[in-house]
């Protein structure tokens, strides 16, 4: 189902279930269908930084360890870049990344660049990081293998804290879904099974305050339950 269609859904029922009231059912119908897909956007993007970083992970890994057995910085980039499109097929984002990269090496480009370019279009911390790293381990003249291995190691450690935590906090955040959904829920059984009951929310003023304050309150509490969970390190 189209995601406006989604939203437009969401808010009849939300407007159902605590206004009983036709222009309000309009309304919130016109701003689920126009804030609902807005936020599934956030939310696929969210999904895909994740999963770019867990892909980033990866192929730095696999960086090093082909600079560790001695080849060129030109060629360990190469040869990774052919080992995730083996992985994470051709249409990953971290395949076209590093052959981004791989094209434009052979063009003379600076590889420490690139890796701030890359940096720059993902918005990823671990990506700067890295690209950071590289260019100072670059311009030192240093063991770029041991500086680059020990860097990746430092992001390999850190963004497997980071999915230990997504996969501890995953109960939490089907709990969540649950308790923000069990109040409309409630509410229309209540109205199903007792007639009449909740007639007073919908046709006097002092209801309608109410109605709209618990509303809120679900929405407040929506908000900060997902700023708990979104734990970052």
């Amino acid at each position: 189902m189209h995601q406006g269609m989604v939203g437009a859904l969401l808010g009849m029922i939300a407007a159902y279930a605590f206004y009983r009231n036709a222009a309000v059912i309009i309304a919130f119908t016109a701003g689920g269908a126009a804030l609902f897909p807005l936020l599934k956007k956030s939310e696929l993007r969210e999904r895909r930084l994740w999963d770019l970083t867990l892909e980033f992970r990866e192929a730095i890994w696999m960086v090093s360890g082909y600079i560790n057995a001695g080849l060129s910085v030109e060629n360990a980039f190469q040869a990774a870049a052919a080992e995730l499109c083996k992985s994470y097929g051709k249409n990953a984002m971290i395949t076209g990344e590093f052959e981004s990269i791989v094209r434009d090496l052979h063009l003379n480009k600076p590889v420490e660049r690139l890796l701030t370019d890359f940096a720059d279009r993902s918005g990823l911390q671990d990506i700067r990081n890295f690209a950071e790293v590289f260019a100072i381990a670059k311009r030192s003249g240093g063991s770029l293998g041991e500086i680059i291995g020990h860097t990746t190691g430092v992001i390999r450690d850190r963004v497997a804290v980071m999915e230990e935590i997504r996969n501890m906090t995953a109960a939490q955040r089907y709990e969540q879904n649950i308790m923000t959904v069990l109040p409309f829920l409630l509410i229309i059984y209540i109205d199903l099974t007792s007639r009449g009951f909740l007639d007073v929310m919908y046709e006097t003023a002092a209801g309608r305050i109410v109605m709209t304050f618990c509303l809120a309150l679900l929405g407040v509490s929506r908000w900060l339950s997902r700023q708990i969970l979104n734990i970052d390190i």
